[in-house]
This record gives C-alpha cells, sequence and structure tokens, in this order.
C-alpha cells in the first residue's frame, strides 16, 4: 500500500488586535523604535496607525516588511485626520522598519488589525484536498487565494455561519482545487477559531 502524500496544517489566531504591537507611543522624526516585528498568532496582519494629536492632515507613515510568503512587502498609510485611527489593507507577516515623512504633532501608536492571512504549504504548489473551519462568535468570508492577498487571484470563498465552536468540514472531490502560485487564506478575526487545511 502506497503512503498518502497529503498533509495538514492547522490556523488558530484568536488574538485581539493590538493598536501598540509594532511601536508604543511615539513621537519619531524619521524611523520609530520598533517594540516587535511579527504579530502574536503567527498569522500576517494588517496595520493601524493611530495619531493623537492635531494638524496630522496629509502625514504619512510607511510600513516596510515581507508579505505570508516572505517577499519585500512595503505600504504606506496617510493620516486623514486628528486623533484617530487609520488601518491599511496589505497582509504583513513581518514588519521590520516604520518611518515617518514627518514628526507627528504628538506621539502615534503602530500596531494590527483585524484582517488575517496565513499561507498553506510553504507558498509553492499544492492542491487543496479538503477542510474544516470551526466558526467564530461573528459570521463572515474566508477567501482562498491563488498567491498573495496583494497581487493573487480569489478562487472562491467560504462563509462561517457565525455560531461560536460550531464545526463544518468539506472534501474536495477529484484532484482538489490547484493553486499553482501558492495558497493562502484571509479571513477576519472572530470569523473562524480554528481552521485545518488538508493539501498535497
Amino acid at each position: 500500500m502506497g503512503r498518502s502524500d497529503v498533509r495538514s496544517l492547522t490556523v488558530s489566531d484568536e488574538n485581539a488586535s493590538d493598536d501598540d504591537r509594532l511601536v508604543t507611543a511615539a513621537r519619531p522624526n524619521t524611523s520609530a523604535t520598533m517594540a516587535n516585528t511579527t504579530f502574536a498568532g503567527g498569522a500576517a496582519r494588517n496595520v493601524i496607525v493611530t495619531t493623537t494629536g492635531t494638524g496630522d492632515n496629509g502625514k504619512t507613515t510607511t510600513m516596510t516588511g515581507t508579505d505570508v510568503f516572505g517577499n519585500s512587502l512595503t505600504e504606506t498609510i496617510t493620516s486623514t485626520g486628528s486623533a484617530e485611527a487609520v488601518a491599511g489593507t496589505k497582509l504583513f507577516l513581518t514588519v521590520t522598519a516604520v518611518e515617518c515623512s514627518e514628526q507627528y504633532a504628538a506621539n502615534i501608536k503602530v500596531g494590527s488589525g483585524t484582517l488575517c492571512a496565513q499561507a498553506i504549504g510553504g507558498g509553492g504548489r499544492i492542491r487543496l484536498k479538503g477542510m474544516s473551519i470551526v466558526s467564530g462568535g461573528t459570521a463572515g468570508t474566508i477567501s482562498f487565494i491563488d498567491g498573495t492577498p496583494e497581487s493573487g487571484t480569489t478562487l472562491f470563498q467560504a462563509r462561517t455561519i457565525g455560531t461560536a465552536n460550531t464545526t463544518t468540514d468539506r472534501t474536495i472531490p477529484e484532484e482538489g482545487v490547484l493553486f499553482a502560485s501558492g495558497m493562502t487564506v484571509s479571513y477576519t478575526l472572530d470569523h473562524a477559531d480554528m481552521m485545518t487545511f488538508f493539501f498535497a
């Protein structure tokens, strides 16, 4: 009897957003001092910049780091008012530098949002064979992306039902779904408590 080449990966990131995970209250002229360069839970997250002063409209904060596959990734977030939080849309696995275009009027914080992503299978060509998804307390959508969330193609989506700790199992027929450029799942915090993926 031949051995199966099917592998599994379980994803569970229930860590709440943390508005100063990367940069605690600081007022840098240019480069900020990093408190952390990764996010609790291990998944990629979007970044939130929070200002506390007035008159910061148009000032920018640029994040440099890596995407879910470890490739270089940058994003610039522009402040649009005073004492506000502005969320980015790109999903960083690591953030190694935070640069401000000029000094803000008061302290800023840089941290993690609620958008999450996880690479499945290390970024190489894989076929998804099945999945088991434990719903969180909020109904939402999980996207299955060929490539990265920033430049890939969403092949399909699955919806969670919003009843916490309810499990949905799915087996994909034939050879499974091919992710030629690597597989990523993206989701919003609390839409799924735990997900296990079976792939080859």
